[in-house]
């Protein structure tokens, strides 16, 4: 599944902040989005993700296709490990959580509380779920924050494992992955140079 990014304006608050964006992202490739702080990295993926419209331009994807995980770990506190994961496979239509639990080293962890891991815990178990969604596609926001060595470690070969099997990957992050399948985007260019308020513009922080 191609990944295919048009001519696209997107908005933060209702005024554009990127502009102008074409790329594509293959199976079996990644793609890590670099850029200044607030340039709108986020803005992208959400919009990417199917979060809130682009003001103009294309994603030619369907939307079915991707798996978003960003800077929440979308947990369910009082659930177990294994609890979180099962629910989120059967939401996917997915059963076996087995990959999940051991890609991520949460071995020792499936009856623990969510609500009582470590940050690095739950950031692991977040992105644990998205072995258990089937989505080609990921879409990732920052993905390894509070992950100590050992666990960016772990993250860069699930993202590597899934790319062999025809996946792919688009990710915002300052961390090198190691990742021979990636190609940088630095968003910085496509700056938009509008300062005012778009037209039918919108605030996604009410989504």
């Amino acid at each position: 599944m191609t990944l295919k990014v048009q001519d696209l304006t997107i908005t933060r608050g209702g005024i554009p902040v990127l502009e102008g964006l074409n790329f594509a992202l293959e199976p079996g490739r990644a793609l890590i989005l670099r850029g200044p702080n607030g340039v709108g990295k986020t803005t992208l993926l959400r919009t990417i993700a199917g979060l809130q419209p682009p003001l103009s331009g294309t994603v030619d994807c369907p939307s079915e296709s991707f798996a978003y995980a960003a800077h929440s770990d979308g947990l369910k506190a009082m659930l177990t490990v294994s609890e979180n994961l099962n629910y989120w496979a059967q939401v996917f239509g997915q059963k076996d959580i087995n990959r999940a639990v051991s890609t991520f080293n949460l071995d020792a962890l499936v009856d623990r509380m969510a609500g009582t891991l470590s940050a690095g815990q739950k950031r692991r178990l977040g992105l644990a779920r998205l072995l258990v969604t089937g989505r080609p596609i990921w879409v990732l926001d920052e993905p390894t924050v509070s992950l100590d060595t050992a666990s960016v470690a772990l993250f860069a070969d699930a993202v590597r494992a899934h790319l062999k099997t025809g996946g792919s990957a688009l990710m915002a992050t300052h961390i090198d992955l190691g990742l021979e399948e990636a190609d940088v985007l630095d968003v910085g260019p496509f700056r938009a140079k509008a300062d005012t308020v778009a037209a039918g513009g919108f605030d996604e922080g009410f989504l």
